[in-house]
């Protein structure tokens, strides 16, 4: 039989009546002729709470029972899902994650993969059973003890498993109908796009899209797993939704496919830092150690011979995520007292957005570059960092004129259009 893989997200299962929705979509793909693997989230709002008991029961928590405790929300709609499949009479198992097994690494809270054995469930598809309702988010360590992959983590497991079971397509079931060129709250000319690009996906949700989770999108690339993302509310046929897949599948793709905005930047400058060989990984290793993930980097040209700094000195900008900057102020200043670096004044502006324009098509046309800076002059919005790779480019903005820059950017590539 051929196999599908089915991902349904704490939105689509909130209750049992979207349950219920969520069932009658996997019973459709069974009578279309699939053996159907279902990969579940927990009911929406149900981990944040089970985090907060954590949290307040212990501040300081074991790694360990907590991932005990927050996995315990996907089984229960595991269950919940396969009950109700079974009283559609599609004969239905849940699985955790132990039982399939899904075998991880040791890292609690923020396991990888580390295989997925076909087995067991193969066993069953064989014993007439049609539906495999697996609990997402969740594995097995070497300990032999539940793990969780991090916030996000059953769009990896529905991902992961499609790759494993040769699956044909894994659909990623959410709250919306696809993948857009922009956040359509901030545009209403944005279009929803039929297919687009693996590394096209990947920039855009490491960007700052929250469609997908990026691992899932990486997992996918990786593993050539064709996805699908489309909506649990509305009737969805095979051309429904996005579909995300090889480049070699799309046709022509446009010069710029999409804008990607985050609100959720800062920027910070050492002031007089030494221009030195060397600086840049003294800097930016206690960054590293330090779990701080910094993005944009810009280095001044260096200015030489000041009264009180002889020698070559230059400032240093980068951006990081806004919750990241009370701990890559304290590894600078770790740094600092250490004497591994020296600088006048640490620099913070949390008043900044990053706005991004993403498309495979860039690879092969000239002028994108000059194209989005005229968008954003003739909006009067003043760029503070640039970054760039071969399939996008990155401004560092006033966050007050985000909204702003987007639209600007969504019209002058004209991206309404198909």
């Amino acid at each position: 039989m051929p196999l599908l893989v089915m991902k349904f997200g704490g939105t689509s299962v909130a209750d049992l009546d979207r349950i219920k929705n969520a069932a009658r979509k996997v019973q459709r793909e069974v009578e279309r002729g699939y053996d159907v693997i279902v990969i579940v989230s927990a009911m929406s709002g149900k981990t944040n709470e089970l985090v907060g008991w954590v949290e307040q029961t212990s501040p300081l928590f074991d790694a360990r029972e907590y991932d005990a405790v927050v996995s315990s929300g996907e089984n229960v709609t595991a269950g919940l899902m396969s009950l109700t499949l079974q009283e559609m009479g599609v004969p239905a198992r849940s699985w955790q994650g132990w039982q399939v097994p899904i075998n991880t690494t040791a890292a609690y809270s923020a396991a990888r993969f580390v295989d997925i054995p076909r087995k067991n469930l193969d066993q069953k598809f064989a014993e007439g059973f049609k539906v495999a309702v697996v609990a997402g988010f969740q594995g097995l360590s070497p300990e032999g003890r539940i793990t969780t992959l991090g916030r996000g983590g059953s769009d990896t497991t529905a991902v992961a498993f499609a790759a494993a079971f040769d699956a044909e397509r894994c659909d990623i079931y959410t709250d919306v109908d696809g993948v857009y060129t922009t956040d359509p709250r901030i545009t209403s000319r944005a279009r929803k796009l039929p297919r687009i690009a693996f590394e096209e996906m990947l920039e855009l949700a490491s960007l700052g899209a929250k469609v997908l989770q990026t691992r899932s999108v990486e997992l996918a690339m990786r593993y050539k797993v064709r996805l699908r993302v489309l909506s649990s509310f509305e009737d969805t046929d095979e051309n429904s939704g996005t579909l995300i897949c090889d480049e070699d599948e799309i046709m022509e793709s446009k010069v710029v496919n999409g804008v990607a905005s985050s609100r959720d930047e800062a920027k910070i400058t050492l002031v007089t830092v030494e221009d030195r060989p060397g600086i840049s990984a003294a800097i930016f290793a206690p960054l590293a150690d330090a779990g701080v993930n910094v993005d944009m980097i810009v280095q001044n040209i260096s200015e030489k011979d000041y009264d009180d700094h002889p020698g070559s000195v230059t400032d240093m900008t980068f951006s990081v995520p806004i919750n990241q900057v009370e701990r890559a102020k304290r590894a600078m200043e770790e740094a600092r007292q250490a004497g591994h670096i020296a600088y006048d004044e640490l620099v913070v502006d949390t008043e900044v957005a990053k706005v991004s324009v993403v498309g495979i098509g860039m690879r092969s046309h000239a002028g994108v570059a000059a194209r989005m800076f005229k968008a954003l002059a003739d909006e009067n919005v003043n760029i503070k960092v640039i970054s760039t790779s071969e399939i996008k480019i990155s401004v560092l903005i006033d966050r007050k004129y985000m909204e702003l820059a987007v639209q600007a950017l969504h019209d002058a590539f004209e991206l309404e259009k198909a």
